[in-house]
């Protein structure tokens, strides 16, 4: 007989297209935990963020109950959630998966016109202007190899000693695991 799941506070972190939200919300559907994205909760109308005190204040009130799986890696609001946490999930694939995922992603929010947060769309020709902050593309480039560094780093300080680290390095292995739970 399987042990039951032991975490009901979790935060999924890896780079931007790596599958967070979706993992995220699949582990809160199958363990009936309360599903927190932070994009969510940062981007208003017309993407503008929210500021840095008003952010602070959702994610303290979203992440104050005993059942929840946060989606995200905003570095701004680190020191309340993870404290909270009981573990961390990292999606950790190879670059060229990532990138092939926020491609179909891309183009599929695109075509479809999906709408995402505060009336949010995605127009698909910004993000191929690597050279500009618009684009997800390069901000996965300029982000992914510092993800890789910086994370081990993080999980191994002293304040984050309490979390548990589930690493994953592979879409088959994230589904694997998933569907073991």
């Amino acid at each position: 007989m399987p042990r039951p799941f032991p975490y009901r506070r979790l935060i999924v972190v890896g780079v931007t297209g790596s599958g967070k939200s979706t993992l995220a919300e699949r582990l809160a559907e199958k363990l009936r935990l309360d599903y927190v994205e932070l994009d969510a909760l940062f981007w208003l109308p017309n993407w503008v963020g929210t500021p840095d005190e008003e952010f602070a204040a959702k994610v303290d009130a979203a992440t104050r109950g005993e059942r929840w799986v946060v989606a995200g890696n905003y570095s701004r609001v680190r020191s309340i959630m993870w404290p909270r946490a009981q573990a961390i999930i990292w999606i950790d694939y190879p670059l060229a998966t990532v990138f092939w995922q926020l491609l179909k992603r891309t183009i599929r929010r695109t075509w479809k016109r999906e709408l995402l947060w505060n009336t949010n769309t995605e127009r698909f020709l910004p993000h191929l202007k690597l050279w500009s902050d618009e684009s997800l593309f390069r901000w996965l480039f300029k982000t992914y190899w510092r993800r890789k560094r910086e994370y081990p780093q993080l999980f191994a300080m002293p304040e984050n000693e309490h979390l548990t680290i589930l690493h994953f390095s592979s879409p088959d292995e994230t589904d694997a695991w998933l569907a073991g739970l």
